[in-house]
């Protein structure tokens, strides 16, 4: 019986950061701001809500556990992979003011040295 309500609980905090994701794919200024928001935000509302169904029903449990830890994993890895490929792309992240500074460029710069 409280499992069902921690269950509960964690799906509704599931769907808010779900919610929260999917607000801040829609007000970020750019596509990496806007990367950044929705992978946490999907990876904790999903992470919740699948978890909070397998404490609803216990006999899927490990099932969604195991689901959960693939999504851990992965959300992050496929993230940074699509935040890379969109740097390398010609895409540059927003600056708020023009003089500011693209940390990454630096590193780059100094990761194609060393490649040479």
């Amino acid at each position: 019986m409280i499992l069902t309500y921690i269950g509960a609980g964690l799906v509704v905090l599931g769907v808010l950061f779900l919610f929260l994701g999917a607000l801040g794919i829609f007000r970020m200024p750019d596509v990496f701001t806007r990367m950044q928001a929705g992978t946490k935000a999907t990876t904790l509302g999903a992470l919740g809500t699948i978890i909070g169904v397998g404490l609803i029903q216990p006999e899927w449990f490990w099932k969604t556990l195991i689901i959960a830890i693939f999504i851990a994993i992965s959300n992050p890895i496929s993230s940074h992979a699509l935040a890379r490929g969109s740097y390398k792309s010609g895409l540059k992240p927003y600056l708020k003011d023009k003089d500011g500074i693209d940390t990454y460029a630096e590193a780059n710069e100094k990761e194609d040295e060393v490649d040479k």
